[in-house]
C-alpha cells in the first residue's frame, strides 16, 4: 500500500488491484491538423498532458502497474453509431465522413489511433468505445472483473467529457478513481478545472484528484523491508 497526496484526502494505492486507464489520446483529438483542430479547437490545450503522461506511463510499466488505453471510435459500417450522436452539433463534417486523417472516428483509420508518444505495447489492452464512457458497450467491465481491479488511475482527454463519464461509470461500479490533474486536459481550461473540482467535491463524490509527480513517487519508492 502507498499513500498518495490527493484531494479531498490522501489516496491509498493498492498496486495489485489498481490499473492505469489512459482515455482517448488519439491523433484526431490531440495532434495539430487533426479533426479536433479542424473544428476550431486549440489542441495545445490537450498536448500539455503528453509529457506528464509519458513519464507516468514509463513509471507504470517499470512498476508492473497494469495499463489500459481507450479510443473513441465506430465500426466502418457505423452499425454501432446512434443517429443522435451522428447528427448532434450540425457540423459540416461528422463521424464517418472523410477528415484530415481518414474517416472521422472510424476504427482502423489513422486519426482514430493513439498518438505515437503514448502508443500501447504488447499486453496493454486497447479498448475501442462507441460512447463517451469507457464501460459502455466495451470489454472493460469484463477486464476489471477478471483482474480484480478496484482502483483506476484515470488520465486522458477530455476531462469534462470522456474522462468524467468514465469516472462516473466506475464510481457506480464500486471502483475508486484517482484522476490526475496534469495528465488530463480539455480544449477549454475552465471546463478542466471545474471537472476536477466536481470529482473531489463533497468528500470525493466521484473520486480523488492528484498529479503525476505524486503517483510516480509512489510507484518508484523503494519497497519497505518485510517485518521480522
Amino acid at each position: 500500500m502507498s499513500l498518495i497526496p490527493a484531494r479531498p484526502y490522501d489516496f491509498t494505492l493498492d498496486l495489485p488491484r489498481a490499473a492505469l486507464l489512459i482515455i482517448d489520446m488519439q491523433r484526431d483529438f490531440v495532434e495539430p491538423g487533426g479533426f479536433g483542430e479542424s473544428l476550431g479547437n486549440d489542441v495545445s490545450q490537450l498536448r500539455s498532458s503528453i509529457e506528464p503522461l509519458q513519464r507516468l506511463l514509463a513509471a507504470a510499466r517499470a512498476s508492473g502497474l497494469f495499463v489500459m488505453h481507450t479510443r473513441e471510435g465506430h465500426k466502418p459500417d457505423l452499425s454501432d453509431l446512434h443517429e443522435t450522436k451522428r447528427t448532434r452539433g450540425r457540423a459540416e463534417k461528422t463521424i464517418g465522413d472523410a477528415g484530415p486523417m481518414g474517416r472521422i472516428l472510424i476504427i482502423g483509420e489513422p486519426g482514430q489511433d493513439i498518438i505515437p508518444e503514448l502508443y500501447p505495447i504488447p499486453g496493454e489492452p486497447v479498448i475501442d468505445k462507441p460512447g463517451k464512457g469507457a464501460f459502455y458497450a466495451t470489454e472493460l467491465t469484463d477486464i476489471v472483473a477478471e483482474r480484480g481491479i478496484t482502483q483506476l488511475i484515470v488520465c486522458g482527454v477530455t476531462t469534462e467529457v470522456c474522462v468524467h463519464t468514465t469516472v462516473r461509470e466506475a464510481n457506480d461500479r464500486g471502483i475508486d478513481c484517482l484522476v490526475l490533474s496534469d495528465c488530463t486536459a480539455s480544449y477549454f481550461p475552465e471546463f478542466h478545472e471545474t471537472a476536477l473540482r466536481m470529482v473531489a467535491a463533497q468528500g470525493g463524490i466521484f473520486g480523488w484528484v492528484s498529479d503525476s509527480t505524486s503517483v510516480i513517487a509512489a510507484l518508484t519508492a523503494p519497497a519497505e523491508p518485510a517485518a521480522a
